[in-house]
C-alpha cells in the first residue's frame, strides 16, 4: 500500500512539473477555463486543477496557398498559387478565438487572392506582382489580428495564363523586340547619316578656308611683286633722270627675256622663231641711252633759278 502512495506522489509531482521548449508558448486551463499562458522554461501547475490547454508555436510559419483558377477583370482565366508567412503573437487568442489555424488562414488568403486579382486585368496581374502581395498582406493581416497571428508576408509563388494567351504573349514580345531592333537600325543608320554629313561639312570647310588662305597668300605675293615691279620702275626712272646707261639697257634687256621666254613656254607653240636682226634691238637700247643721256646733260647745262623780288613797299 505505501509503494502505491510513493508511486502515486512521484506521479502526480512529476505531471505537475512541466517544461516549455524555446519557440513554444503553452496555455494552462483550470477545470477546463483559459486561466494562463506558460512562457518557455520548467513551471508547476497545481495537481488535479490544472492541466495544460493547447501548445502553441510561436515561431514564424510558412503556409501554402492551394492552386486555383481566378478570373481576371477583362475575363481571363489564370492558374495562381501562393505562400503566407505568419507568426503567433497572442497564444491565447490563437487557440481559443478561432479553430484550425491554419485552413483558416488558408481559406483567407485564397478569397482575398480571388478578390484582388479579379480587380485587375491581365497585363496589371502579369507585370505588377509586387502590387497584388501589398493588397494581400494588408487584407489578410487586418483580418488575422483578433486572432493573435501577424502575417509577415505574402509571395505570389505561380501563376499561369492560359496557353492561347501565353502563345500571343510570345508572339506580341517577338514582335515588339522585332520593331525594336528595326528602330534600333534606322537610329543607328540615322546617326551615321548624321556623322557623314557633319564630316562632309567640316571637309567643305576645311577646303574653302584653304582656298581662301591660298587666295590671300596669292593677293598677298601679287601686291609684293606689283611693289618690287614699282620699286625697280623708280629705281630705273632715277638712274635714267641721272644718266645711266646701264640701266636702261639692263631694264629693257631684261622684259625682251622675259617676254621671249614666255614665248617658247608656251603649249600652242611648236616653233620658236629668233628675230634675225638682233643688232636692231641692240641700236635700240643704245639709241634710248643716247636720248637719257642727252636729257642728263642739257639738264646740267640749264642757268640757275633768279631769286625771288622782295615784295614792293619795304
Amino acid at each position: 500500500m505505501l509503494l502505491v502512495l510513493i508511486a502515486l506522489a512521484v506521479f502526480v509531482v512529476f505531471g505537475a512539473i512541466k517544461i516549455v521548449p524555446q519557440g513554444r508558448e503553452y496555455t494552462v486551463e483550470r477545470f477546463g477555463r483559459y486561466s494562463r499562458t506558460l512562457k518557455p522554461g520548467l513551471t508547476i501547475l497545481t495537481p488535479f486543477f490544472e492541466t495544460i490547454g493547447r501548445r502553441m508555436n510561436m515561431m514564424e510559419q510558412v503556409m501554402e496557398v492551394p492552386q486555383q483558377e481566378v478570373f481576371t477583370k477583362d475575363n481571363v482565366t489564370v492558374q495562381i498559387d501562393g505562400i503566407v508567412f505568419i507568426q503567433v503573437i497572442d497564444a491565447s487568442n490563437a487557440a481559443y478565438r478561432v479553430d484550425n489555424l491554419p485552413y483558416a488562414i488558408g481559406q483567407l488568403a485564397m478569397t482575398n487572392l480571388r478578390t484582388v486579382v479579379g480587380s485587375m486585368d491581365l497585363d496589371d496581374v502579369l507585370s505588377q506582382r509586387d502590387s497584388i502581395n501589398t493588397k494581400l498582406l494588408a487584407a489578410i493581416d487586418a483580418a488575422t489580428e483578433p486572432w493573435g497571428v501577424k502575417v509577415t508576408r505574402i509571395e505570389i509563388k505561380d501563376l499561369k495564363p492560359p496557353p492561347d494567351i501565353s502563345n500571343s504573349m510570345a508572339r506580341q514580345m517577338k514582335a515588339e523586340r522585332e520593331r525594336r531592333a528595326v528602330v534600333t537600325e534606322a537610329e543607328g543608320e540615322k546617326q551615321a547619316a548624321i556623322t557623314r554629313a557633319e564630316g562632309a561639312k567640316q571637309s567643305a570647310i576645311l577646303q574653302a578656308e584653304g582656298r581662301r588662305e591660298a587666295a590671300t597668300r596669292d593677293a598677298e605675293a601679287r601686291e609684293r611683286l606689283a611693289q618690287a615691279e614699282a620699286k625697280a620702275t623708280e629705281m630705273v626712272s632715277q638712274a635714267i633722270a641721272r644718266g645711266d646707261v646701264n640701266a636702261i639697257n639692263y631694264f629693257i634687256a631684261q622684259k625682251y627675256v622675259e617676254a621671249f621666254g614666255k614665248l617658247a613656254e608656251s603649249p600652242q607653240q611648236k616653233t620658236v622663231i629668233i628675230p634675225a636682226d638682233m643688232a636692231a634691238l641692240i641700236g635700240t637700247i643704245a639709241g634710248v641711252g643716247t636720248l637719257a643721256k642727252t636729257a642728263a646733260e642739257e639738264a646740267g647745262r640749264a642757268p640757275p633759278p633768279r631769286p625771288a623780288a622782295p615784295p614792293r613797299g619795304t
